[in-house]
């Protein structure tokens, strides 16, 4: 068992670096070298990147890919994902370049208004705190001004502010639920300064407010917080083309293939067990363009995956038809993204990421995401029904396999020229490779 450390983030990097070598494993000499592999050479860059968190060792690689060959709203885009899971990428290039020339993707953003919440504890008539908000409502606009000019100047702001009553759920709780629009940011920091002042003008007005009793005056603001729940910031994608312009697979036809591909979906709109993994897939997609473009994919996650259950039962994220010879796959998702702000301005692999990507708006890369997570979604059911997930996935991971076991250029080369006639599994990749040794 490890011992407690007192005062281990005053230390030097060094010193942090040589007390968990010493304390955590069992040849240090070996840890601090793997350690500082992972140093950027370039001195000022790695600085940049150790103050981006609290404690700092080292550099967390990630593989970053591009997808080529996305046609959306008439516009072609190379796209960057930052994923360590294989075919993901090779997935989505695959259904990017099959929609490019039947259409691409059509993309809308249906809204794009965030929330956030004071969440206060009243022991009172609910008839006098709704008469005191009415009162105190103007005072939230005025009180915030500093904090929302800028914000305003670029079109965004405070839209709303309720009262809402949620005392059958707990005594005494209420909150003040305000909208806001933050246009090319994300916005957290905003809404969330925005917040805290409304509930200090809270606490300040109860206190002055006449009708109140001294009891009801002691308002208690327990928290004020955004939420990454975003059911009005909602972005819409599809693709369509007639059934007949479906044929890519020698061994099923057009019809057959549309009838399975709906099928799959309508599966995965009833069945939760089945509706995690299929949403999993979109989020491969999507996930690995947020983290390319230094956005906040733990936010994303929650949100999306709360929106998928919003109806009571978790469900799919995407929706297919194949009527009236016309085949029709869409999706409409909560994207809370930002273009300014936060690592798009600092890191700079995503300052490149936004660049490849154009130097997109925020509705604009909310736009792109969405058709990332179609387009994997797309090609992972295109798979399962058809040829099966595994034989193009294992084909991707073969070369993770021969990384493990230390495979030379001549192993590879082989093991490769081998399984492409041949299904690939760890085992059979294994045994291959052992009796080449041999």
């Amino acid at each position: 068992m490890t011992k407690a450390v007192s005062g281990f983030s005053k230390l030097s990097k060094e010193e942090k670096i040589n007390w968990i070598a010493d304390t955590h494993f069992s040849n240090p000499d070996e840890a601090i070298k793997t350690i500082k592999k992972y140093w950027n050479s370039d001195a000022e860059l790695q600085k940049l990147h150790d103050e981006f968190i609290e404690n700092t060792i080292t550099n967390f690689y990630l593989p970053l890919g591009v997808a080529p060959n996305f046609l959306i709203n008439g516009k072609n885009y190379t796209i960057p994902m930052a994923i360590e899971e294989s075919s993901v990428v090779a997935a989505a290039s695959k259904a990017a370049k099959f929609w490019s020339n039947r259409g691409g993707f059509k993309a809308t953003v249906l809204s794009s208004e965030k929330i956030g919440q004071v969440h206060f504890m009243f022991n009172g008539k609910k008839e006098t705190l709704e008469q005191f908000f009415e009162n105190v409502k103007p005072k939230f606009f005025s009180a915030t001004q500093s904090i929302t000019k800028n914000m305003q100047k670029r079109g965004g702001g405070i839209l709303d502010i309720e009262l809402r009553d949620k005392t059958t759920e707990l005594e005494n709780y209420y909150q003040l639920h305000a909208t806001f629009e933050t246009k090319d940011s994300m916005g957290a920091n905003f809404i969330n300064s925005c917040l805290e002042q409304f509930a200090k003008t809270l606490k300040e007005e109860a206190l002055q407010f006449q009708s109140f009793s001294e009891e009801e005056k002691n308002i208690q603001v327990v928290m004020s917080i955004l939420s990454n729940y975003v059911p009005n910031c909602i972005v819409r994608v599809e693709v369509s083309c007639p059934i007949s312009d479906l044929k890519e697979d020698k061994h099923i036809s057009q019809e057959e293939f549309a009838e399975k591909f709906v099928r799959a979906v309508k599966i995965a709109e009833v069945e939760p067990f089945r509706a995690v993994t299929h949403n999993k897939g979109i989020m491969n997609g999507i996930d690995a363009v947020v983290l390319a473009t230094g956005n906040d994919f733990r936010a994303v996650e929650a949100g999306v995956h709360a929106y998928a259950a919003r109806n009571g039962k978790y469900s799919s994220l995407s929706h297919a038809t194949a009527e009236n010879d016309i085949f029709t796959f869409w999706m409409e998702i909560p994207l809370a993204l930002g273009t300014v702000g936060g690592l798009t301005n600092l890191h700079p692999l995503v300052k490149m990421a936004m660049e490849m990507l154009g130097n997109p708006s925020a509705h604009e890369l909310m736009q792109i995401v969405a058709v990332a997570g179609l387009a994997q979604n797309f090609a992972a059911l295109r798979s399962l029904t058809t040829t099966g997930i595994q034989q193009g996935h294992m084909k991707m991971h073969l070369m993770n396999i021969l990384n493990q076991f230390n495979a030379t250029e001549q192993e590879r080369k082989q093991v490769v020229s081998h399984f492409e006639k041949n299904t690939v599994s760890h085992s059979a990749v294994v045994d291959y490779l052992e009796a080449l040794r041999k």
